[in-house]
């Protein structure tokens, strides 16, 4: 299994003060659900950063993203493992399939594949 991308998420009430702040240190707008937005340099994409209102299929915003090649063989191994499921294993209707798990240290990873 391979890492496509990780991000930092956080949670924010601010999203338009959010994107003018790290605009200024050259982030851009790639994505924009109205509850989640992402933004990436231009001259490196898989630098990029997230903020959510909420979650919309989730219990909670999760600490981090993680973007894997095969996300059904990373559910399998962290489930073998008996770390804990925050939310299950779903297809989600904006095009991605994605579970959270809890690590060690207490963070909530979206760990998600493009199918």
């Amino acid at each position: 299994m391979s890492i496509r991308r990780a991000m930092p998420d956080f949670h924010s009430e601010a999203m338009g003060e959010s994107r003018d702040f790290y605009g200024l240190l050259g982030f851009e707008e790639v994505m924009n659900h109205g509850w989640v937005m992402t933004l990436a340099s231009p001259s490196n994409p898989t630098a990029q950063v997230t903020f959510m209102t909420h979650d919309a299929t989730a219990p909670v915003v999760p600490d981090m993203s993680v973007e894997v090649d095969d996300v059904d063989a990373a559910y399998a191994a962290m489930r073998e493992t008996g770390a804990e499921i925050v939310h299950p294993l779903q297809d989600e209707e904006w095009g991605v399939r994605r579970f959270f798990v809890r690590d060690p240290n207490g963070r909530v990873i979206n760990v998600l594949g493009h199918p």
